[in-house]
């Protein structure tokens, strides 16, 4: 039986409709980017970004639908992001996707951003990324983006348990405000991933948080390191001198997130890791978590790491065929927790 799905990603900046055949089958992605209007600001203006969601969903759904030569009617569901993220992206994602169930007869799957990410990973990409049928429970995901550093257990599908997360500055936010600091643009991750391969990563010993006996992470003490080392350096600042601070930096976050996760891997044993996230873009987090383990660690195609409305379409097709419905009560949950 063919399960197609439509799904709506608004949590942050990105306008995205995807329609998703059998939870692995890509028929469109479409995704409208905010980073331009975002960029003067060096990060996301909340205001500005619900105003650009209300402009780009109904152009984004049409052109969704149109690529996947389909018709509201040939649909079986829509699954909408409804949380975390800020509150007035969230609403206006899942004011349409209610108004759309509404008057098309559709039912309603509520997903959890958090949970789009991991699924991500059950999407047919032939990239980097594992094929559906590869993919073997236990698994271990660790979920690194502006907003979220989470390392989850996966014992089966919707069976999650949270082993540790930032206690502070997520990964992804460290690196815009590191970035910032460096005059080097938004969005901050590729930015300092392009300035380190110029650097090296030992040139300044920023600390490690490594909170021993917890799988936890804390990425405002290096923020901090970071500030203090470029008000002692006096005068201009040469390129080489930003290239190594960046190298140095990106060295800093990547070593406790690799190695965390590497821990947990063998502690509980899984059959694979799987990278989320805006930040598991990062080319260097990558080769260091695969470094650190001999089991397999399986990374999305980059246009799959940041937000997107096919992850949240292969997320609500297994919550849709598992019987998980929304009422017309369903509100947004800025703060949800993924368990």
């Amino acid at each position: 039986m063919t399960v197609r799905v439509l799904g709506i990603e608004t949590s942050c900046d990105e306008t995205a409709v995807a329609v998703v055949e059998n939870g692995s089958i890509i028929l469109s992605n479409i995704i409208a980017s905010q980073i331009e209007l975002h960029a003067a600001y060096g990060g996301v203006f909340p205001e500005l970004a619900s105003r650009a969601h209300v402009e780009a969903i109904v152009p984004a759904a049409t052109r969704a639908l149109e690529q996947a030569h389909l018709d509201w009617g040939d649909l079986d569901a829509l699954a909408v992001t409804y949380g975390p993220g800020l509150p007035g992206s969230l609403l206006v994602g899942l004011n349409f996707a209610k108004g759309v169930a509404l008057a098309r007869g559709l039912p309603l799957v509520p997903v959890n951003h958090l949970e789009g990410h991991i699924y991500a990973h059950w999407l047919i990409t032939g990239a980097e990324g594992a094929s559906p049928g590869s993919l073997v429970f236990p698994l271990l995901v660790l979920i690194v983006s502006g907003g979220h550093s989470e390392l989850v257990l996966v014992r089966e599908h919707g069976d999650y348990t949270y082993l540790g997360g930032t206690l502070d500055d997520a990964a992804g936010e460290a690196f815009d405000k590191v970035a910032r600091m460096l005059d080097l643009g938004y969005p901050g991750g590729p930015a300092i991933e392009q300035a380190a391969r110029q650097g090296n990563p030992r040139a300044h010993l920023f600390p490690r948080a490594w909170l021993p006996g917890s799988y936890d992470f804390s990425f405002s003490g290096l923020k901090t390191a970071v500030m203090r080392t470029l008000r002692q350096y006096n005068g201009p600042r040469p390129p080489r001198f930003i290239a190594d601070m960046a190298a140095s930096f990106q060295a800093a976050v990547v070593e406790v997130l690799a190695e965390k996760t590497a821990q947990a891997a063998r502690e509980f044993d899984v059959t694979a890791v799987l990278l989320s996230g805006g930040v598991s873009a990062n080319t260097a987090l990558r080769q260091a978590t695969r470094a650190r383990l001999n089991i397999p660690v399986y990374t999305p195609p980059l246009i799959l790491c940041t937000d997107n409305a096919a992850m949240i379409a292969a997320a609500g097709t297994y919550r849709y065929q598992a019987g998980v419905r929304a009422g017309w009560e369903l509100d947004i949950d800025p703060g949800l927790r993924l368990v």
